[in-house]
């Protein structure tokens, strides 16, 4: 049996205009933002939000540049495969998603890029491959 890879990331199966693949986080925020969310899934989206923002660090406040599209293109970030706590509550953005008609993927790596950012429950790199991780 293959041990498990490094690193998980849930991403949109097709790329948007700049190569990258949104994650579902990005994903769920765009169509609360356009208010095409249930009641029930912006108060989902609005809670669990609110718990990933408190469970670890945002990448872009400890480096104001980890994102910027010039030092860093196509940066993304991806779990730590032991970082099981969060990993656990994905499937309920993965369910909003999915009655949007949004497809996504699980994708694992144990090299996913140049990391430019890196804790104990994430990483952000920059792919080697923009269009595909």
């Amino acid at each position: 049996m293959r041990p498990p890879a490094g690193y998980v990331r849930f991403q949109a199966t097709w790329p948007d205009r700049c190569g990258s693949h949104i994650g579902v986080f990005g994903l769920t925020n765009m169509l609360g933002r356009s208010g095409r969310l249930t009641p029930e899934q912006e108060r989902f989206r609005v809670e669990h939000n609110a718990w990933y923002d408190a469970a670890y660090p945002d990448p872009s406040t400890v480096d104001p540049t980890v994102y910027d599209h010039t030092v860093n293109p196509g940066a993304v970030a991806w779990f730590r495969s032991t970082a099981t706590h969060l990993i656990a509550r994905v499937d309920g953005y993965l369910e909003i998603l999915a009655s949007h008609g949004v497809a996504c993927v699980r994708v694992e790596s144990d090299d996913p890029g140049r990391i430019v950012y890196a804790d104990d429950v994430q990483a952000v790199v920059v792919p080697h491959h923009p269009s595909r991780p």
